[in-house]
């Protein structure tokens, strides 16, 4: 049997169009615009409303992508959505599918916090490989303005919304070229979005929690901690499995959570900082997005080129963090 191998043939995006800067937010809690940058880099985001705001803008970044794929939405086998923020906790990736008029694409929802798109690509890819399915598109798309507390300087100047999407295809050359996965719960304290509920008496001797989940936690010292050390051991496992050497990456890709992230894996790996991606400036920290968004723009104003070799991470909540090599287009 002939090896079904795997091609990114399209991108797209989509994020809101209100655009929220340092300067705003120092309006609501005790911050500055040279506080917020120089620790994270991040000089604005984009802000959601709505209740079907992330299904709208997982939809947006999907149409765009089948449309530089060239693939008619009927063509589509398979719906992966990464996202940690659902419309509705049941799923969103179904009223995706619907919205694009994939008719006959099965859909779901994967959760895996900000890894959660590299988590979709590696997911997807398998189906191709085994035959089940021909073409896929995978979305990070998150609302993480719904779930942060506003009133904490600590974790509100880093998120934004947004998602992105890219088509999978089989291709008789693989060019999804390694990846390597990982998770570690012993650590998810130090960044998490948890239940908080009371208790409710049904009868005697029963009852039930009932409530919501309480606004993002994160510990920011041992998160930074955790990617500067697990993320360029994680590229080079991929790299491994690839049979690359860092020397052979065109363009790393980061989740883009903080500028000294970036900068600090990338000195490890010691690729040239013109080879980083980074547009967090613009959209902070847009979680499962945050990795289709960045490639998304790169691709389309031409600085990735078909052919080249990109080298891409995700590391979060969880804790959960990988890392895939592909080559770009087909």
């Amino acid at each position: 049997m002939t090896a079904i191998g795997i091609a990114m043939t399209g991108s797209g995006a989509a994020v809101p169009p209100i655009a929220f800067d340092n300067h705003q937010l120092s309006h609501i809690v005790e911050t500055s615009d040279e506080w917020i940058a120089t620790r994270t880099g991040i000089r604005a985001r984009h802000i959601a409303k709505g209740d079907r705001a992330v299904t709208d803008l997982a939809a947006g970044a999907a149409r765009h992508a089948l449309q530089m794929a060239e693939l008619a939405p009927e063509k589509v086998d398979l719906i992966v959505l990464a996202t940690s923020t659902p419309d509705d906790l049941f799923g969103s990736a179904s009223v995706v599918q619907a919205a694009i008029g994939a008719k006959q694409a099965v859909a779901f929802d994967l959760t895996a916090a900000c890894s959660g798109f590299l988590f979709a690509v590696v997911t997807a890819a398998q189906f191709i490989r085994t035959g089940t399915y021909q073409n896929a598109v995978v979305i990070g798309a998150d609302v993480l303005s719904r779930w942060v507390d506003w009133d904490d300087r600590r974790t509100c100047v880093l998120f934004g919304d947004g998602a992105g999407a890219v088509v999978l295809q089989a291709d008789d050359r693989d060019r999804l070229l390694g990846y390597e996965l990982r998770s570690d719960g012993s650590q998810n304290d130090c960044l998490n979005l948890p239940f908080g509920g009371t208790e409710k008496s049904l009868t005697d001797g029963v009852a039930v929690s009932q409530g919501t989940y309480r606004p993002v936690v994160m510990n920011g010292q041992e998160v930074y901690k955790f990617a500067v050390k697990k993320v360029p051991e994680v590229i080079e496992k991929a790299l491994f499995r690839a049979n690359l050497t860092p020397e052979a990456i065109d363009w790393l890709l980061l989740h883009q959570a903080n500028q000294r992230i970036l900068d600090a894996v990338a000195k490890r790996l010691r690729i040239d900082g013109e080879k980083v991606v980074s547009n967090l400036s613009k959209y902070g920290n847009t979680s499962a997005a945050s990795i289709p968004i960045a490639l998304d723009e790169w691709v389309r104003s031409g600085q990735i080129q078909p052919g080249q070799i990109v080298a891409s991470s995700g590391f979060g909540a969880g804790l959960t963090w990988g890392a895939a090599i592909f080559e770009w287009g087909r």
